[in-house]
């Protein structure tokens, strides 16, 4: 089995029923189908063909959704791209990725070409411009793909386990193993909407809002751009049953002082994930609403979940739920030793959520994987129910609005700065995003740092959640 046909099964079950909403826009299963097989024929008439890689650089929109399936319906690999990406991480995924197709909207394209950055590498690939779901160019449908479930059907450029940008190359199996979770954690059936407000190009995003409410027949209510007023908003009109984020958009809906306009009473359930979220958030947001706020782990190479929290077992705040259904986790020791309930150790993942491994990165995956065995570089503790509960990072990490940031990378760009000789970036504790990147750099003899200028040299190199909020000019590092 692989994704498409399952994804066709269930467009031709819930034919009739909302599949995507988007403001004004429904669209039903059999559309969205339609729309898919349409636009997979068009790539596989450019030559798109088994195992190309096609990139995506979209926000939360139809186009987003379509191009992905249809890459995966013509046997393709979507790489899915952050929409801040700066040129030169975009660059490097492009290259490493050999994508053939770039799929972005003109805008995207705009920023990324109008910079004093090189900017050329843009300009051997195929563009394909979508600024609306009538942008999307349609031919006659494609057939369905001959591939297995052991196929790559997404790759995601994490710097996660490795330490610097690498494909994590998630499987069919992979991305099937997360859609029965909203009907075995949480009851969910096609009466279902999910509110999608954290981006598709991440794993989490495309798991939590995209994949596992379709499993159910479930409608996906998009939004690209959102304030606390149109989240609230969003949820009354169009009866929102859960949201899936990070815990910084539930701490701005707890503090948000026009939420009691707004009959929020459709919502069923809240899941947390991409950072912990603290037991004052968890404990304020369920005396105010009414509402639990369920946490869950994952990685992106674990295509994300590994562990959640469900509403029909008992309620542990602060704890990561137990292992999704055909996971396997052990918690072990700096000498590989599994340690029993109650000890803290590193987690170890195992099942049909792990990535086949990173592209083109041998070494990388196999320090990475360990007989099938995903090491996740994450400190945790087992209770002697089984329940997970994080308490620290193996690695050296920044974990930023649920993303990941690893403090050599920014080092690095900070320190091409003429009048920088060193940079030592660390997290800092911050109670909306969980931490924040702050930098100390040492300046070059005789030198003296201009702190506007260096963050604007940043800015053109790194993703916006990657840039220091707060910079400190040091003698000695």
């Amino acid at each position: 089995m692989n994704l498409p046909c399952l994804l066709s099964q269930l467009c031709l079950e819930n034919a009739s029923r909302i599949a995507l909403i988007k403001e004004e826009e429904r669209i039903t299963y059999a559309e969205l189908w339609g729309k898919i097989v349409a636009f997979a024929g068009y790539l596989q008439e450019r030559g798109i063909t088994l195992d190309d890689k096609i990139a995506i650089m979209l926000p939360n929109c139809v186009e987003f959704v379509v191009s992905y399936f249809a890459a995966m319906h013509c046997g393709a690999v979507a790489v899915t791209i952050s929409t801040v990406s700066a040129p030169r991480e975009l660059q490097h995924i492009l290259k490493d990725s050999e994508s053939k197709v770039l799929i972005t909207r003109a805008t995207t394209l705009k920023r990324l070409t109008d910079t004093d950055t090189e900017s050329d590498f843009l300009f051997d690939k195929e563009i394909i411009l979508l600024e609306s779901p009538a942008d999307i160019p349609l031919a006659s449908p494609a057939p369905l793909p001959e591939v297995s479930s052991e196929a790559v059907a997404v790759m995601i450029y994490t710097a996660g386990l490795a330490g610097k940008p690498l494909g994590a190359q998630l499987t069919h199996g992979n991305l099937l193993s997360q859609m029965p979770l909203l009907k075995e954690g949480f009851q969910g059936d096609c009466h279902d909407r999910a509110l999608a407000v954290i981006p598709y190009f991440h794993a989490y995003g495309a798991a939590a809002n995209l994949l596992i409410p379709l499993a159910v027949g479930g409608s996906v209510v998009i939004m690209e751009q959102f304030t606390l007023e149109s989240i609230f908003a969003t949820i009354a009109e169009e009866k929102v049953t859960y949201i899936a984020a990070v815990p910084r958009l539930f701490w701005g809906m707890l503090l948000h002082e026009g939420a009691s306009k707004y009959d929020i009473s459709s919502l069923r359930f809240l899941i947390t994930g991409g950072s912990m979220a603290s037991l004052e958030l968890l404990e304020a947001f369920e005396k105010r609403f009414g509402l639990r706020i369920w946490e869950g782990y994952g990685l992106t190479e674990a295509s994300p979940i590994c562990s959640i929290s469900r509403n029909n077992m008992p309620y542990k705040p602060g704890s990561m739920g137990i292992p999704i259904s055909a996971v396997q986790v052990k918690i072990v020791d700096a000498k590989g030793k599994e340690l029993p309930s109650g000890e803290t150790g590193e987690l170890l993942v195992k099942g049909a959520n792990v990535m086949k491994g990173y592209y083109k990165a041998p070494a990388a995956t196999a320090a990475a994987l360990e007989e099938g065995w995903l090491h996740t570089g994450d400190f945790v503790r087992a209770d002697a129910d089984g329940y997970l509960f994080f308490k620290g990072l193996k690695k050296r990490m920044i974990i930023t609005n649920g993303f990941n940031v690893y403090p050599r990378e920014v080092e690095d760009v900070l320190e091409m700065f003429p009048s920088v000789a060193r940079a030592v970036v660390v997290g800092k504790s911050d109670q909306m995003r969980g931490e924040i990147v702050c930098a100390n750099v040492q300046p070059k003899g005789g030198c003296v740092i201009d702190e506007r200028e260096l963050l604007r040299f940043a800015r053109k190199r790194l993703s916006p959640y990657k840039v220091p909020r707060e910079i400190t000019s040091v003698t000695m590092l």
